[in-house]
């Protein structure tokens, strides 16, 4: 369960990171990669919200338990 987790943040954050090369590498005409950053972004915020509904899911079906802080005593 957690690995699926740690996975799906690993492909947020790699979709992050990919929107962010498209905007950095911008062509001359400027075509291109407006459209690939905004697909790069709308893959980043679906997955986000993949993870939230399935750690939702996870915690209602007992498959994650909440933790906490220790506190030291």
């Amino acid at each position: 369960m957690k690995i699926v987790m740690v996975v799906m943040l690993l492909l947020v954050l790699g979709a992050l990171a990919s929107a962010g090369v498209f905007m950095l590498r911008r062509r001359k005409d400027g075509e291109g990669s407006d459209r690939q950053m905004a697909r790069a972004l709308a893959v980043r915020v679906g997955l986000s919200i993949a993870l939230f509904l399935f750690v939702m899911l996870g915690w209602a079906l007992g498959w994650v338990k909440p933790g906490g802080l220790p506190t030291g005593g």
